[in-house]
């Protein structure tokens, strides 16, 4: 971790996930906006790189790097960041999917997904709540994902777990409406966040290449959207349209499609 301060002071917006890809993007759009930032990811991932790079725009940047997916990590970053910094602003990043026969996906798979994608994303908007509440107005933001709308086999946990995200953020806030905390949703498409990823993506042909989205893109509208009200945030009009495909069509017809399009990137990594 880093508490060095060289920055200005003032409050902070906390980012997990962001030692790459979409969390990544993430801490570098809001240092454009001059806001100082927390960052967290699992050791050894290149945080205070990012850290950096943040600074040099004039902003404050401190790195807490941990294992999200045990629970007393998890109730540690949160008494550190209470005891030590004033929040108003919340993104919830991390997270991890995958694709997976469901017999071979293992337990610990399932469990890690659970515990990050579930648990982290809950007990930390929970411990943190009361410090956000502290601000005149305060935002949380939820990555969700547009698995979210559809169960999706070769997928499984994944998608169940980003319906979770969708609906947790959405209850919060009809609860939070009128308290000066206010919660958005992202559920993007897929994010070409490292090699792998892209080549996976790629693979997928055009159907799936139009709702993708550089990360830098997706944290500009989607910040921009979360300051200004936006509880479900639609990125474009790709995004629009994916989101209304998957809200008409039947669930046998949407299942069967995204399923086998799981199916093929197992397939092609065999």
């Amino acid at each position: 971790m880093n508490i060095t301060r060289n920055g200005k002071p003032g409050r902070f917006a906390l980012i997990t996930g962001a030692s790459r890809g979409l969390g990544k993007a993430f801490a570098f759009d809001l240092a454009k906006r001059q806001r100082n930032v927390i960052l967290v990811s699992l050791p050894g991932e290149g945080l205070e790189q990012v850290a950096e790079e943040v600074r040099k725009a004039g902003c404050e940047a401190h790195f807490y790097e941990t294992d999200l997916t045990i629970k007393q990590n998890v109730l540690d970053l949160t008494a550190w960041i209470n005891n030590n910094f004033r929040l108003d602003i919340l993104i919830n990043n991390a997270g991890f999917g995958g694709n997976k026969r469901f017999l071979e996906a293992g337990a610990d798979y399932i469990d890690k997904m659970i515990e990050l994608n579930v648990k982290a994303t809950s007990i930390i908007t929970h411990q943190l709540l009361p410090n956000l509440l502290k601000s005149e107005q305060s935002y949380v933001l939820n990555v969700s994902s547009m698995a979210a709308m559809c169960p999706i086999a070769y997928k499984t946990v994944y998608p169940a777990s980003k319906a979770f995200v969708h609906s947790f953020t959405r209850s919060l806030q009809n609860e939070f409406s009128d308290k000066g905390v206010f919660f958005s949703v992202l559920n993007p498409g897929p994010i070409k966040t490292n090699g792998d990823v892209s080549s996976r993506i790629d693979k997928q042909g055009m159907r799936t290449k139009i709702f993708v989205l550089p990360p830098e893109e997706i944290a500009r509208l989607s910040i921009d959207q979360l300051f200004i009200g936006k509880n479900v945030i639609k990125l474009n009009w790709a995004h629009r349209f994916g989101w209304f495909l998957l809200h008409v069509l039947p669930v046998s017809v949407k299942m069967s499609i995204l399923s086998n399009n799981a199916l093929k990137e197992i397939e092609n990594a065999d």
